[in-house]
């Protein structure tokens, strides 16, 4: 076990004050939740990728961002109404 395996540990526990943001915030406090989550979860991505030496999941991150950013996007866009 290497650091960067314990770096992604550490980040996966991030993830959960996340998911109660997103359950229990407003709409606003939700997507900006889900955002960060996006983020953590591509950073989880990274470190995994560096700690295993596996470049598919260098591909995945960046795959991973790409859609989160297109995607949170497109759920404001949808949200308009209600902000």
């Amino acid at each position: 076990m290497n650091a960067f395996l314990v770096a992604a540990f550490a980040l996966l526990l991030g993830l959960g004050p996340c998911l109660w943001v997103v359950v229990r915030a407003e709409i606003v406090g939700a997507l900006g939740a889900l955002e960060l989550a996006s983020t953590i979860t591509t950073l989880v991505l990274l470190c995994l990728a560096q700690g295993l030496h596996h470049d598919s999941f260098m591909d995945l991150a960046i795959v991973s961002a790409l859609l989160s950013f297109a995607g949170s996007l497109a759920f404001a866009r949808f949200l308009e109404r209600w902000v």
